[in-house]
């Protein structure tokens, strides 16, 4: 998996990956039933500044087929404060590909000068909610329609121990598998009995 910014080139690609998100999947990013994202809406998500507006994108490195996008917008009358929000395809999730794009995420709104991210997702989407706790102290705020707003403090910077750099080390090792679409959701312990 390669992790990158997003490109105004990749309106194709987003919208094949949108198409990889199941009706439950695109109604808990968008909070509303989808069946396209329309040239606009494709511009308004690829056409970003990297600075008030980010995006990164996560691919397969087979195929460079998009396998999640994470974002932050600057918050226009807080500066310092960004809305954040995730999603990853139906068959890549629960592989550690939204807590990577995350933390990464979150090293470039620090980069930038964001000191808070806000989120929101269903109060069902325990997914979410578990991923967004990595990323420093929240506050979580029930709202209107089974919704929960989440305020998130991020650290100076992240903590050597913190999770988020426990998963980019292993990462980077090569510990950590990424496992292809197809493969069986049992995770591999690697270095267990199964592996000799």
């Amino acid at each position: 998996m390669l992790v990158r910014p997003i490109e105004p080139d990749d309106k194709q690609a987003l919208a094949r990956g949108f198409e990889a998100l199941s009706p439950e999947s695109r109604y808990r990013r968008f909070f509303t039933p989808m069946q396209r994202l329309s040239p606009k809406f494709l511009a308004y998500l690829t056409e970003v500044d990297h600075h008030d507006h980010e995006a990164l994108v996560a691919e397969a490195v087979g195929d460079h087929e998009p396998v999640g996008v994470a974002r932050y917008i600057r918050l226009k009358d807080e500066p310092d404060a960004a809305e954040v929000a995730v999603a990853v395809v139906d068959h890549w999730q629960g592989r550690g590909v939204a807590t990577e794009l995350l933390g990464r995420l979150a090293e470039r709104a620090r980069a930038a000068g964001i000191k808070r991210v806000r989120a929101t997702c269903l109060a069902e989407n325990r997914d979410v909610l578990d991923v967004l706790e990595v990323l420093g102290p929240e506050r979580r705020q029930s709202l209107a329609g089974g919704v929960v707003g989440v305020d998130i403090e991020l650290p100076a910077a992240l903590e050597p121990e913190h999770p988020v750099w426990a998963v980019l080390r292993r990462a980077a090792s090569g510990a950590l598998i990424f496992r292809h679409p197809s493969a069986p959701r049992r995770p591999r312990v690697l270095g267990s009995n199964a592996d000799r």
